[in-house]
């Protein structure tokens, strides 16, 4: 698992660098949140340390920037602030967890476990692209926060391109996982262009498509938001 420290005091992530190299971490180092921000857009960390107080911009607009991303880790944040009112932004601006400096190492491995569970957990019962939602606990899909009333069918398939979110599913793979046929017709094949065209017309908004067809190929979703 791989951790990124935001901390400008070298004496505190030095101890959490080591500390957690020691506990089987791999560890990286952010004094910047202008570094931890490129950091983040170039590699793909479990879980983020993040202290509030950094020298070129208040941690908190580094957390905006990343929680903008697609995807984003898990942030704890690690702070010497401790107003009530401090933990309510921090948590309100999508940190995932606040501890207050000095804080007991233990206590900080202890919370990154947690979030990590919680994070795969989550990770289990939703499939998120862009602004389209899917839980699959409540079977419910919105998109752009607006609730998507989808058949059965438009919901596997719906499922199956949320799996495969980014990749060009073909009508082949269609048949084969959603329809559970392992020969593809013609006649099945316009089942599965109605099926889409009608799921494309649910998903719509002012004009943005999720779903993009690629000619003679199959199908694609693209962040939601096309």
């Amino acid at each position: 698992m791989r951790i990124l420290v935001v901390e400008d005091e070298s004496r505190i992530a030095d101890f959490l660098s080591r500390g957690l190299v020691s506990a089987g971490y791999a560890v990286d180092v952010a004094a910047t949140g202008g570094a931890a921000i490129d950091m983040i857009h170039s590699t793909d960390y479990d879980l983020m340390i993040l202290d509030l107080g950094l020298p070129d911009v208040d941690g908190l607009t580094v957390l905006q920037k990343i929680r903008n991303r697609k995807v984003s880790p898990p942030v704890l944040i690690l702070s010497a602030r401790d107003a009530v009112d401090d933990r309510v932004k921090g948590l309100e601006g999508g940190a995932d967890d606040y501890l207050v400096k000095p804080f007991a190492f233990a206590e900080v491995v202890a919370r990154m476990r947690a979030l990590v569970r919680r994070g795969r957990a989550t990770e289990a019962r939703r499939l998120v692209s862009g602004d389209l939602d899917m839980d699959l606990a409540a079977r419910r899909v919105t998109r752009a926060g607006r609730p998507i009333d989808l058949t059965l069918r438009e919901y596997e398939i719906l499922e199956y391109l949320l799996r495969h979110d980014g990749q060009v599913v073909s009508r082949d793979a269609l048949a084969r996982d959603v329809w559970k046929e392992s020969a593809r017709s013609v006649t099945l094949n316009n089942v599965i262009d109605v099926h889409m065209a009608r799921l494309r017309r649910k998903l719509d908004i002012e004009g943005r498509s999720a779903i993009q067809t690629v000619r003679g190929v199959g199908f694609v979703l693209r962040e939601g938001t096309l």
